[in-house]
């Protein structure tokens, strides 16, 4: 018997599984099952690598499956799990070379699966060609497609993954077309500061298609893509890549019985113990988390809350094995992000006007010019932020910023004082960092929390 059993070897899983073999005395056994080659990875690096900005696939990776295995943890790799039997406490698992398949019991089960990307119910959307990007495997298809030296690429969506890919292909000289089904690139972020990303998009040459909305994909007599069809039209497309975010990989748990909430996060509780499940914990993207600001469910899937959350599930699972106290919960986020796209640097946290509004607060949104130095420096920059609070108690609800080099890692100061309750007020009066080559007297965030607190005042 498998005393722990990980489901997954990436951030959460792994995260999850070192912690635990360092922790437990060596008599209790820790196995991983991974589908993939590959583990503790960044996801996150794949663009850059697609851009040629990283050398290899393995410059993403952490640590392998070798030095994992040399720490003591039986780390099985090209091996799925198939299903989880909750009741007889087993995992059937499939070893994708040999097509064998084995039944493991578990003392603990870690669920680790991850996220996967949106693969729309389209005409034509299994041709080859049309990939997504979420694991190294991925990554790999789309390096390999490009050794065909395709001359229209055709990224599907302008989230992140679809602004990071488009910046890739741009950096490599090929022409890119981006399709956008909402008004703006970047729907995450606020209109106006959308426009500003729309505009550095087409100044790099990009054929920006917004309030476009994908129809299908024409396909070649050998099932190639070769155009995509939108409203009516067909863009040439040698290379698609489908940038339309991800949903919880959870089907594995749902089909057990385990329940399932936002976007088919698992549901779990600030121990990440899975609601209702006894000694079965849940961590990474295939988890639904709590807003901080709301105190309502969301699905956020980022490797930053993977790794934590990883940490929470091995002291918890710790604590019960060993009957000692647990130290650590996850308290939720505050929605905090960050991409660029070429010299362009785009952050947000918290909440949008749009999203204040659903969660019942009465927003009053302020954008501000500033420069990322003092206005003197050389260089100094341009950025715009805009800030949300709420009008009855003040509170800082959000921010957003967007410029040039410096500007981005502003938003990790709001994220702060959102995850404290600031009010604006509060934010005004923080003791910030300042020299003229870094900020100017007032830092950004704080011009725009003045500019917010003029507003409630007026």
């Amino acid at each position: 018997m498998a005393n722990v059993l990980v489901i997954g070897g990436d951030a959460a899983g792994m995260s999850a599984a070192a912690a635990l073999r360092r922790r437990l005395p060596d008599a209790y056994e820790v196995v991983v099952l991974e589908r993939d080659e590959w583990t503790s990875y960044s996801a996150c690096g794949i663009p850059y690598w697609i851009a040629g900005d990283v050398d290899s696939a393995d410059d993403l990776v952490a640590r392998s499956p070798q030095e994992h295995r040399a720490n003591g943890i039986d780390l099985r790799t090209g091996t799925e799990a198939v299903e989880i039997d909750v009741e007889a406490r087993e995992v059937e698992a499939r070893h994708l070379e040999s097509g064998s398949v084995e039944r493991i019991p578990f003392e603990v089960l870690i669920i680790a699966t991850g996220a996967e990307p949106v693969r729309p119910d389209l005409p034509g959307i299994d041709g080859d060609g049309i990939l997504g990007v979420q694991s190294l495997g991925d990554g790999q298809a789309v390096i390999g497609a490009l050794e065909r030296d395709p001359e229209h690429v055709v990224v599907v969506g302008s989230g992140y993954i679809g602004l990071e890919m488009a910046e890739a292909f741009v950096v490599r000289g090929i022409r890119t077309t981006v399709v956008e089904r909402a008004p703006t690139p970047l729907s995450m972020i606020e209109p106006s500061l959308g426009q500003k990303v729309a505009a550095a998009m087409r100044g790099r040459g990009i054929e920006l298609r917004t309030g476009a909305a994908v129809e299908g994909f024409v396909l070649d007599d050998d099932g190639r893509v070769t155009g995509v069809e939108i409203d009516g039209e067909m863009l040439p497309a040698d290379l698609v890549v489908l940038g339309l975010g991800v949903t919880a990989r959870s089907g594995l748990a749902a089909d057990a019985g385990l329940p399932t909430g936002v976007k088919g996060g698992i549901v779990t509780d600030a121990r990440q113990r899975v609601a209702g499940a006894d000694r079965i914990w849940a961590a990474g993207d295939c988890v639904e988390t709590r807003d901080r600001t709301t105190d309502l469910p969301i699905h956020l899937p980022l490797g930053t809350h993977a790794n934590k959350q990883g940490m929470v599930v091995a002291d918890d699972v710790a604590a019960t094995l060993l009957e000692e106290p647990n130290r650590l919960t996850f308290p939720g986020v505050v929605q905090t992000a960050i991409t660029k796209f070429c010299a362009l640097e785009i952050s947000r946290t918290g909440l949008g006007e749009q999203q204040a509004r659903d969660a019942a607060f009465d927003p009053v949104v302020v954008s501000i010019e500033t420069s990322a130095r003092a206005g003197y420096m050389p260089e100094a920059g341009e950025m715009t932020v805009l800030l949300v609070a709420d009008r009855g108690s003040r509170r800082l609800l959000g921010v957003q910023v967007i410029g040039t080099e410096n500007a981005g890692l502003r938003v990790d100061a709001a994220a702060t004082a959102l995850t404290a309750g600031m009010t604006v007020d509060d934010v005004v009066m923080l003791d910030l960092a300042y020299a003229p080559p870094f900020a100017s007297v007032w830092s950004p965030v704080q011009v725009a929390a003045r500019a917010a607190v003029k507003a409630l005042d007026a």
